[in-house]
Order: C-alpha cells, then sequence, then structure tokens
C-alpha cells in the first residue's frame, strides 16, 4: 500500500468516474483501475461497486476512504510541518465558505499569498451545513460561515463583522444618485436574489416581509457569479454584502447602502480543534487572527 493508492481512491471519491479520477491524477485510467484493484486485492477487500462505469463504494469502502483520508490529511500535515520546521510554509490551504459573506476572502488570501509565496489555494463554495461537514471530515482546513447553528465547542472561531448589504447595480443600466436607500422602493427594482434556503436569502426576506413588500425578483441563482452577469447585462440590480469587492470587478459596478440591512446570522472564520489538524491550517489560521485584527483597527 502506498499514499499514492489513496490518493487514487479519494479521487475517484471526488469525481464519480474512473475517467475523471484518473484525468485527475494525471495517469491513465487502466493505471488508476489496477492500482485501486491491487489495493483491493492487498486488503482482501471489495472497495468499488463497478458495472460498465463506476457505481458507487461498497460499504467496506466508504470505510477505508475515511480512514484514507486521515492518512492524507496526517501525511500532508507530516510534509507541512517539515516545512514549518525548515521555516517555510508550502502546500494547499482548502478553505470553505459561504456565498456572499460580509468578508472578501482576498483580505486574508492576498498577504498569505505575498508572505508565503509557495502556498497554494483551493477556494470552494458551500453552504454552513457543508463548512462544518467538510472540517469535522478533515476535508477542509479553514470554513468560512455563519455561526448561528454551529457548536463552537468543536472549533476554534475568529468572530467578523456582521454582513451589512447594499444595492450593487450597473451605472449603464441604473441611477440611483443617494448615498443610502431604504428598503421602501426596492420592491420596484428589478432584483437578482440567491436562492431561497440560504442565510443570506432568509435575511432580505425577513426585511421584505416585516416591511410588508414583494421583491420584483427577476433572477435567482445559487451563483454568485451568475448575478452579477444578471446586473452587468442590465436585466436587474442585486442586493450584495458591502465591503466585498464585487464593484471593483468592472469600471461599471458599484453598491449603494441599504438602511439597516444587515444579515442576521453572525459569521466567522473556523478551523477544528481535534487532532489530526495541520500546521499549515494552525499557522493560517494564527495569521488571519493578526490580519483580521490589523483590519478592525483601521
Amino acid at each position: 500500500m502506498d499514499i499514492k493508492q489513496l490518493k487514487y481512491l479519494i479521487a475517484l471519491d471526488k469525481t464519480r468516474h474512473f475517467g475523471q479520477a484518473a484525468a485527475l491524477c494525471h495517469i491513465t485510467q487502466p493505471t488508476l483501475s489496477m492500482r485501486i484493484r491491487n489495493l483491493e486485492d492487498e486488503l482482501n477487500l471489495v472497495l468499488v461497486e463497478r458495472g460498465q462505469r463506476f457505481e458507487g463504494f461498497t460499504e467496506a469502502g466508504e470505510r477505508i476512504l475515511a480512514w484514507a483520508r486521515t492518512v492524507l490529511t496526517a501525511h500532508d500535515g507530516l510534509q507541512a510541518e517539515a516545512a514549518n520546521c525548515r521555516g517555510q510554509l508550502v502546500g494547499s490551504l482548502r478553505l470553505g465558505m459561504v456565498p456572499l459573506a460580509s468578508q472578501n476572502p482576498m483580505q486574508l488570501l492576498k498577504p498569505l499569498s505575498q508572505r508565503y509565496p509557495e502556498l497554494r489555494f483551493q477556494l470552494l463554495s458551500m453552504t454552513s451545513e457543508q463548512v462544518i461537514d467538510g472540517l469535522n471530515r478533515n476535508q477542509l482546513d479553514l470554513g468560512l460561515c455563519y455561526l448561528d447553528q454551529v457548536d463552537t465547542t468543536h472549533f476554534d472561531v475568529i468572530k467578523l463583522s456582521a454582513t451589512s448589504m447594499g444595492l450593487l447595480h450597473d451605472v449603464r443600466h441604473f441611477a440611483f444618485p443617494e448615498s443610502e436607500l431604504t428598503w421602501d422602493g426596492l420592491d420596484q427594482i428589478p432584483l437578482g436574489l440567491l436562492t431561497k434556503g440560504m442565510h443570506y436569502r432568509h435575511s432580505i426576506d425577513i426585511r421584505f416581509s416585516s416591511k410588508g413588500l414583494t421583491p420584483n425578483i427577476v433572477v435567482e441563482g445559487d451563483s454568485t457569479f451568475q448575478l452579477i452577469q444578471a446586473v452587468s447585462a442590465g436585466m436587474c440590480c442585486a442586493i450584495m454584502p458591502l465591503n466585498s469587492g464585487l464593484e471593483d470587478l468592472n469600471d461599471y459596478l458599484r453598491i449603494v447602502p441599504i438602511d439597516g440591512a444587515i444579515v442576521q446570522s453572525p459569521i466567522g472564520l473556523l478551523m477544528r480543534r481535534s487532532e489530526p489538524r495541520s500546521a499549515l491550517a494552525e499557522k493560517c489560521f494564527a495569521e488571519a487572527q493578526a490580519i483580521f485584527a490589523a483590519d478592525s483597527t483601521l
């Protein structure tokens, strides 16, 4: 058994497809299949349900997968620890984050990248529940999510400022000369919003409902990028977080604050407390504490 076999197994779990898993690992599909069969032979277990294509993992396969993730996390932690002993910070920081958080992730990632040029980043857009699950299963190093349903006894937490909202628009299609907008009248504006069920959308719905207003929703989606595309096309405006950097994406985007528009749930950066956790995660979390503390004093 070797580390590569475990990586191939996890790649198969990620892609649910032999060919895609092989491409992800930069090997041929026959090689990947052979190495996984060798692992099965060594363990004397069937790990993968096979037919014409990948059909899932057996019960034993799911249990071995959990161990494989733990072993790989420990392996990556060992490599990161060795680099840390050499005064380096290398590897890939896996950051899961909810969409439309108040915190622009570049406020953290840019100084980390400048300080540690060998560091790489994997950014994953997730729900708060998926972030917590990813941290618990060691599939994430850090998570940025809402804290209202999190048992923080299991995590180290950096609490961040509340998410204030504004109206994002394209000046080629809409004009708002006011320095601040109120909820009254926003129901007359075509809006693009995240889909129902998401924390951010829930806060918006509560605000409209409390005012007895019904928003004019013309676009709904679970992708921030698609909402911004709709705004740039002039189809709508969008209620977005302030200080998130969205208005810097092109020369025509502007955001006007909305009076009293705050997401109900607080947000925070989390790292799991229990072992195993990597030196990479611990170092980046410590750096984040210093970076966010400095930002809060500006």
